[in-house]
């Protein structure tokens, strides 16, 4: 079986894993070029973390993670009250990575000539897995490729969907983020997230003892100038450590982004010789840190599905209904959690807190 995954993030790369090791010959076609920088830090839960065991990439995890997990973590008040503690048995299973870190070693545990970097693609055809590939500046034309199955692994904005189903394009959930990563280490910094009113701030240690960190607000747009001396305005006067990270953090790392979301649920993730994975099918908030992890669910119920059936059409309808309803659960949750860390009444924030 030929198949042709389009995008290389994490989500394209844990899927052309699982089908290498299934016996597939799979290309992976990547619109940009090899290295890419991902400043931000990514919360892996016991479902992503099982997900990658089973697509065989447990150890490489464990390379750039440790077997570490947070001891503690939860939500607090701006002044540093605790209002909700994680349990322990959560916890165990939480394994936290640079995005970079986990881009690397996806890559590295890949053949030589599998990923095909700078390589722009799209899907022409669901009904027969055509798919054609932009040559760039000064090629003859574009490249058409034929696969036995394409997945489709090109994000939110994804340029293929429509050929699988209606795309909805996106919507904006009201609020933004920005996000950056300390320079240097802060060793005793606990997980959390603090909320305010209308305003939240998340602090995430990575393995190597550096801080991610993500400051969320209403509003579609940041004012231009400083990114980093808005957050401390925002921000600089919650609970310690808050202000102490975004100091350690470059300016010009600190950037600002408005959460999107697909605008609806898509009706189909699946069509002909072609399937939907990751953010391209389900695009969600990421309030509850799932995005990720959901997609390495798609990708490792789709590698399963194939390794136990040659008819990648019945493989494909088995996928695509399951993973549709448990996605949309996911998603309807992780915008109530939105919702609710966003209130901003003065007599709606202390319930919620409460």
């Amino acid at each position: 079986m030929h198949v042709i995954v389009i995008g290389a993030g994490p989500i394209g790369l844990a899927t052309a894993h699982g089908l290498l090791a299934a016996g597939a010959e799979v290309t992976v076609l990547e619109s940009g070029p090899r290295s890419r920088p991902q400043g931000s830090g990514l919360s892996l839960f016991g479902n992503g973390v099982s997900a990658l065991d089973s697509l065989g990439l447990g150890p490489a995890l464990r390379r750039v993670t440790g077997d570490v997990a947070p001891t503690q973590g939860g939500i607090r008040s701006p002044r540093g009250d605790w209002l909700a503690r994680t349990p322990d048995t959560a916890l165990f299973n939480i394994r936290v990575v640079h995005r970079e870190a986990l881009h690397a070693a996806l890559l590295e545990e890949l053949p030589s000539g599998t990923v095909r970097f700078d390589s722009p693609a799209v899907l022409v055809s669901a009904a027969e897995g055509l798919v054609e590939v932009d040559g760039g500046e000064g090629a003859s034309g574009a490249e058409r490729l034929r696969a036995d199955l394409v997945i489709v692994a090109d994000g939110i904005r994804s340029r293929s969907r429509a050929q699988i189903t209606a795309d909805p394009g996106t919507r904006f959930a009201g609020y933004g983020a920005w996000r950056g990563v300390t320079r240097t280490v802060m060793p005793g910094v606990i997980p959390s997230e603090t909320w305010g009113a209308g305003r939240r701030f998340g602090l995430v240690p990575l393995t190597d003892g550096r801080v991610y960190w993500f400051a969320v607000r209403d509003g579609a747009h940041a004012a231009p100038g400083d990114q980093r001396r808005q957050v401390l305005d925002l921000f600089g006067d919650w609970h310690d450590p808050i202000a102490a990270v975004v100091q350690a953090t470059d300016a010009d790392v600190v950037t600002w982004l408005p959460i999107e979301e697909l605008a609806r649920p898509l009706a189909s993730f699946a069509r002909g010789r072609a399937v939907l994975v990751g953010d391209a099918a389900h695009a969600m908030t990421p309030n509850l840190g799932q995005g990720a992890n959901q997609g390495l669910e798609d990708a490792a119920t789709l590698c399963a599905l194939l390794r136990d059936s040659d008819d990648i059409p019945d493989a494909l309808a088995r996928y695509d209904a399951p993973r549709r309803a448990r996605t949309r659960r996911v998603a309807q949750q992780s915008r109530l959690m939105g919702t609710v860390g966003q209130l901003a009444s003065p007599l709606l924030v202390p319930v919620r807190d409460a």
